[in-house]
């Protein structure tokens, strides 16, 4: 017996459409981009051949159309993973569960999903303008903690390594980290040869929790030096920002490809940051356009 989906826990408006996208089942396409800033949607949308829908609903904001006759949905998610989590459930709503019935779909209809963003590069190589895919995510964030089968998807070794080494075993106010690699084949197809594949550590906020401090002292003044120094099996934390593991982890949850695209805009070791970079961010904006 196919399992129902009861109005509280999917809300579906009066038009038919999810509850927070406000986009209906057929205006998805199985290619997917997901950007943080509303604004950002239409710099992506610019560069498609036609478009069929655009619909805003609070920071969420969703055109879908056609790039050089591949169709594809670009939607914001706004900051954080708690936005994500919405983003990622209702997009496998729409592919996955029929709206008319409540049941799941006979087929599973699996999604591509690339999130392009910005972030801060935590080692010497990761220098202001490089663009980084995240390989591996680390959420510090908690979200994948409250899904059943996290384990089954998560790096469990690496995350205990991580947690010895930033002195956060057996802490009960430190996060409970967890360590997710993205999908291979879309890394390995997104990233090319031109990208550092990365280990990124995705944060529940921009300042403490990513090391910064302004009028609150820090629980752990050297949390960054810790994070920069850690080493598992060659590989080393590249970069900080604040959604790819909420992504990478619901998606292989749910059976999707995901992985996350970050240009770094801000290099926390050499201490310099670029705020002018929205033009440069075009042209990684291109790069995924045409590799997706």
């Amino acid at each position: 017996m196919k399992k129902y989906f009861p109005p509280s826990e999917l809300i579906i408006n009066e038009d038919g459409s999810v509850f927070h996208l406000h986009v209906k089942p057929e205006y998805l396409a199985d290619k997917v981009i997901l950007v943080g800033d509303p604004g950002r949607v239409e710099l992506v949308a610019s560069h498609f051949d036609t478009k069929e829908c655009e619909v805003e609903s609070r920071e969420f904001r969703t055109i879908t159309g056609t790039y050089q006759g591949k169709r594809i949905t670009v939607t914001s998610t706004g900051i954080g993973c708690d936005n994500v989590d919405i983003v990622m459930n209702e997009l496998d709503a729409l592919a996955n569960i029929n709206f008319q019935t409540r049941e799941e779909n006979d087929t599973f209809r699996q999604l591509e999903i690339v999130r392009i963003g910005t972030c801060g590069g935590l080692q010497p190589y990761t220098p202001v303008g490089t663009y980084i895919c995240s390989a591996i995510s680390v959420g510090f964030d908690g979200l994948l903690n409250f899904y059943e089968g996290r384990n089954a998807v998560c790096d469990l070794p690496m995350e205990r390594a991580l947690l010895n080494h930033l002195g956060w075993a057996g802490n009960l106010c430190a996060p409970a980290p967890y360590v997710i690699h993205a999908n291979e084949e879309l890394v390995d197809r997104i990233a090319g040869t031109d990208m550092v594949r990365g280990v990124t550590v995705a944060c529940g906020g921009f300042f403490g929790p990513q090391g910064r401090q302004l009028r609150i002292p820090l629980a752990d003044p050297h949390q960054n030096e810790k994070i920069e120094s850690f080493e598992y099996q060659g590989q080393r934390i590249t970069n900080f920002e604040m959604e790819s593991s909420a992504l990478a982890g619901l998606a292989r949850l749910q059976g999707h490809k995901a992985t996350t695209v970050c240009m770094v805009i801000a290099n926390r070791v050499a201490k310099e940051a670029n705020t002018g970079y929205k033009n440069k961010i075009d042209d990684l904006i291109k790069v995924v356009l045409d590799r997706i």
